[in-house]
């Protein structure tokens, strides 16, 4: 009985951390570009009293064995990035990604950031920034004296100036793509980070090797579906109460055996 509190602890420790994901995803339901996360559960270890496929004598061995778990811990949390919906702004440097890409964003320590926010401003050199200040790579600069830019689907840049008939090219937007994207490390302001476990960043042009192309004007929603975190709060909520319960059941008993001296 000892062991069931024990173990029914650790699922409730489990699911008070799932709600918490679920929770972090709900407040970031009007985020621009963000990705929702979900919990992954492993079980811990067993106590076995027999081993299955034991000798059981005259030749016998045993079909199955006796084990006894521990509980539950959370493995990992993945973020799933699947495509969020383009929202138009008709804003001209609001640019939205369809497919797996990233702008790729220079830190003022020199590191790269990458983010799914095309959320852009020029700062006071017509450079494409962040809204923290971050400017985008490969450098982007528009003059002040520009009436218009156009940003196309494969992510050429160029600008409109009084007076002259063509368009001025301003260069190329190029996404990164990463072989396991998974594996970035979130910092918080819609920015992540490079790992081991995602892999080397591989810049490209836009619309090519599965980035994806560029829409001007128009922001990518986050991808969470708020019924479908309702149902999964729901879902913690319940396991929570069940694993309350154990514990809650565990300790009758021993109240029992308790009053069987008195």
């Amino acid at each position: 009985m000892i062991r069931a509190l024990y173990t029914a602890a650790t699922g409730m420790k489990g699911q008070q951390f799932n709600v918490d994901v679920i929770a972090n995803n709900l407040a970031n339901v009007n985020t621009t570009g963000f990705k929702r996360a979900q919990v992954q559960f492993r079980d811990l270890l067993y106590s076995t009293t027999q081993t299955p496929g034991a000798p059981a004598g005259g030749g016998n061995i045993l079909p199955t064995g006796m084990q006894v778990g521990s509980g539950s811990e959370v493995a990992a949390t993945a973020r799933v990035f699947a495509q969020g919906v383009p929202e138009i702004t008709d804003r001209p440097l609001d640019i939205a990604i369809q497919g797996e890409g990233f702008f790729k964003l220079r830190l003022p320590s020199g590191e790269f950031a990458y983010s799914r926010s095309g959320t852009f401003s020029k700062d006071n050199q017509g450079q494409f920034v962040s809204p923290e200040g971050y400017p985008l790579v490969p450098q982007i600069t528009i003059p002040p004296n520009a009436t218009s830019i156009m940003i196309g689907k494969t992510g050429e840049v160029s600008y409109e100036l009084a007076g002259q008939p063509n368009p001025v090219q301003a260069g190329n937007i190029t996404l990164s793509r990463f072989a396991n994207p998974a594996g970035l490390r979130a910092d918080g302001a819609n920015i992540y980070y490079e790992t081991a476990a995602s892999g080397v960043s591989q810049d490209t042009a836009a619309a090519q090797n599965g980035a994806g192309q560029l829409i001007q004007g128009a922001l990518e929603r986050s991808n969470v579906e708020v019924a479908t975190e309702l149902v999964n709060l729901i879902i913690a909520q319940r396991s929570y109460e069940v694993n309350s319960r154990a514990i809650r059941s565990s300790d009758e008993m021993m109240q029992q055996v308790n009053n069987l001296g008195r």
